[in-house]
């Protein structure tokens, strides 16, 4: 697996977005909207790039935008509904590609037939990790880190 530019931006701008929303992502409930030039500073994302990112974040649903000078963004669900693998999809897709293609479309034949179940095993593993693994969860470790 490797973890792009993209990805690892995502993750920290969610995580900065649930952070300043607090426990409920939402801001309703007293948390913060997030705008991107916060965002973008505050994490070192350039900005142009960190649009794009955000706008996959809402299309794929993990997103609110609200408009207007008070705006910016928030979670649209509670950082514990929301899983590390939902954030890596909705950036990049497949968690697991193999020549650019997800592990379960990559075909073989011949002595090289057994690679599928390898890269089909080693996406399982990858997929247990992400899918498993919460904002909150990691909100949580930063917060009991020493």
């Amino acid at each position: 697996m490797y973890i792009s530019a993209r990805a690892d931006y995502a993750l920290r701008a969610m995580l900065a977005v649930a952070d300043a929303a607090g426990t409920t992502g939402d801001p309703a409930a007293g948390g913060e909207l997030v705008k991107a030039a916060s965002l973008a500073e505050s994490q070192d994302i350039p900005l142009s790039f960190l649009q794009g990112i955000l706008l996959d974040l809402r299309r794929a649903g993990l997103l609110h935008s609200h408009r207007g000078t008070e705006g910016g963004y928030a979670l649209t669900r509670p950082p514990d509904e929301i899983s590390v693998g939902d954030v890596l999809r909705a950036v990049g897709g497949a968690i697991t590609s193999v020549r650019g293609i997800p592990a379960d479309r990559a075909g073989y034949h011949g002595v090289a037939t057994g690679l599928r179940d390898v890269w089909l095993a080693v996406d399982g593993a990858i997929a247990l990790v992400v899918d498993r693994t919460t904002l909150a969860d990691l909100l949580s470790d930063r917060a009991t880190a020493p």
